[in-house]
């Protein structure tokens, strides 16, 4: 069985999943636990094409767009248009039949938006408008004139905003980093602070990383209509929180933006690399270069920065996909973070933001000496860690997603190799597993080894059909991506245990079973070249005993047993898919059987 680990309150334990380290590996779904998924449709984009699969990959819907797709709860697709996560200026809504409801343009030469979007209902305007993240351009005047060290070039520099848009594509607010600024190097300037006494602020001059062209690169943003707040994460390591309610003014523009612009607009909470704010250590190589320390840094290259949504496990935390880049782990790997930035350093949730270094930090050991990894330091504000036992098993680079479900399983998208797969944290187990066949050279059943990306996905999410977008729809299965009959392990798989192989038991099996799909009777046929123990045991798709159809010493030569689609009571089974399990002596074959009436 594949493993991982998991880290609840610290402490860990082990669960299923699928080590993507494999130089040849099956695309399209790969296992399916249906007693413990959260059964729906799963949306994502790749190639410019969203696609909507069921739970054994069946293409249930496309759309001609693809970029980081999602459902609103209007019942529309939105997206980018182009394809591209990392450049994107034009946005559509879509209906279920492709057709463009709403669209927006950004077409002001100095705003350049990238990666991620949202559609939120504001309650102020008490109407839903578009937010989105854009670089907006700087001069190398203006970086100067804010305390920039003027021993750096500041030639095409930019600074990350959020822009707020409504239905008519007009500009009704606006926040923007270059607005929320310390330094501490030049006393003239409006802008000099004491670092680590102005967390609110971003520190122009943070060392060895000078203002430059996407300086932030802000890959994810969230709002949350409680809070009326919103977050916004950047690559480098850190995700902040911004006031929407205390900065926007209905009807009036120039008043948002101005507020937006002022101290109400400062970070309200900021979480991930206190280093910056000269509240913490960096990440370092030690005095023996051969080890590393990963500070009081705890996530880098992250993604999918989001509050977990109200009714849901962990509502009001904050949940990210920690790429876990730049933290110096001699062996890195990615990590699934929930944060409650609410919890001080006793513990206790003080329902207001607490500043992360005042929260403190738990010691984490390594849980094996095969990681070859460090003691690190932990936020206590960090309530629950998903991490892989085998460091490479959903190890990705850059873009990725996670998503609570409502019956407390994440759904995960590790960008890197379209690998999506559900956890089910209360039994350790991964319950889901699937990976994109959609690559650069198109589709593949397939997958072998290549470079970051050539399957990549950026985002994947979960819907049922009671979602506004999905209700009313026939949601009728199609062909899988590569056209395949779905061939993927089920839980009675995991029940199978080969022994090692006896050479003085000479018994060779050939083994066929039909018809199948059957639906009164399927004869299982076999021959054994000698006499042999044998045993034949139907489960179904859940790995639960059906029936034992066998169990005896049998001679050599041709058999043949019949099941007539009854469990164990005499009662007919169900329609669906088992297995059967033909054992003989030390050798063990499971085939697959569909019972259909």
């Amino acid at each position: 069985m594949r493993k991982l680990i998991i880290l609840i309150s610290f402490a860990v334990a082990t669960i299923s999943a699928n080590a993507q380290e494999n130089f040849y590996t099956s695309t399209e779904t790969k296992y399916w636990d249906a007693t413990k998924t959260y059964t729906g449709y799963t949306l994502f984009g790749t190639r410019g094409v969203s696609y909507l699969i069921d739970m054994e990959g069946h293409v249930v819907h496309t759309w001609n767009i693809g970029t980081n797709p999602r459902f609103t709860e209007g019942g529309t697709l939105l997206d980018a248009v182009g394809g591209n996560p990392s450049n994107q200026n034009q946005w559509k809504e879509l209906d279920w039949k492709g057709n463009t409801l709403w669209s927006y343009t950004e077409t002001r030469s100095n705003y350049h938006g990238h990666h991620d979007f949202v559609k939120i209902y504001n309650p102020e305007l008490g109407d839903s408008t578009f937010m989105f993240i854009a670089n907006k351009d700087l001069t190398a005047q203006q970086c100067l004139d804010a305390g920039c060290d003027p021993a750096n070039n500041y030639t095409g520099a930019q600074m990350d905003a959020i822009v707020e848009v409504n239905k008519q594509g007009v500009v009704i607010w606006e926040w923007c980093f270059f607005d929320h600024v310390v330094q501490d190097l030049n006393t003239s300037k409006s802008t000099f602070g004491v670092i680590a006494n102005t967390p609110g602020r971003i520190n122009l001059n943070i060392p060895g990383n000078p203002v430059k062209s996407d300086w932030m690169h802000c890959n994810s943003m969230d709002y949350n209509q409680k809070l009326n707040m919103v977050v916004i994460n950047s690559v480098h390591g850190e995700f902040y929180v911004v006031d929407h309610g205390k900065t926007f003014v209905p009807n009036n523009p120039d008043s948002s933006k101005l507020l937006a612009a002022s101290s109400l607009g400062d970070f309200v909470y900021r979480f991930g690399d206190p280093a910056k704010y000269n509240r913490g250590n960096p990440p370092s190589v030690v005095t023996n270069w051969e080890k590393s320390t990963t500070g009081h840094k705890q996530i880098g290259g992250a993604h999918n920065i989001q509050w977990i949504r109200p009714g849901l496990p962990g509502e009001g935390n904050f949940m990210v996909f920690n790429n876990a880049e730049n933290l110096f782990e001699l062996t890195p790997q990615s990590y699934i973070v929930e944060i409650n930035p609410y919890l001080n350093s006793s513990g206790v949730n003080t329902a207001n933001f607490v500043n992360p270094p005042d929260a403190g930090y738990n010691v984490l050991l390594p849980s094996n000496m095969n990681l070859m990894k460090e003691k690190k330091n932990i936020s206590k504000q960090i309530v629950w860690m998903f991490s892989s036992k085998n460091n490479t098993s959903f190890y990705s680079t850059i873009g990725s997603s996670a998503q609570r479900l409502p019956n407390g399983n994440t759904l995960v998208c590790s960008m890197n190799d379209g690998h999506f797969f559900e956890v089910k944290p209360s039994d350790t187990s991964v319950v889901w597993e699937y990976i994109n066949p959609m690559t650069r050279d198109g589709v593949k059943r397939v997958k072998v080894d290549n470079y970051p990306t050539y399957n990549g996905v950026f985002r994947a999410y979960r819907y049922t059909a009671e979602h506004p977008a999905l209700v009313g729809q026939a949601l009728t299965p199609g062909n899988t991506m590569t056209g395949a009959t779905p061939n993927y392990f089920v839980p009675a798989d995991l029940l199978l245990a080969v022994q090692p192989h006896n050479h003085d038991d000479n018994t060779e099996i050939d083994n066929t079973n039909y018809p199948n799909p059957f639906s009164i009777n399927t004869n299982i046929s076999f021959h054994i070249e000698n006499p042999a123990a044998v045993e034949i045991l139907i489960y179904d798709d859940a790995g639960n005993l059906v029936r034992n159809l066998l169990n005896k010493n049998l001679i050599s030569g041709d058999h043949n047993f019949v099941w007539d689609a009854c469990n164990g009571n005499g009662n007919t089974v169900a329609e669906g898919s088992y297995y059967y399990i033909l054992k003989v002596n030390q050798q063990t074959i499971s085939k697959k059987i569909i019972h259909i009436q």
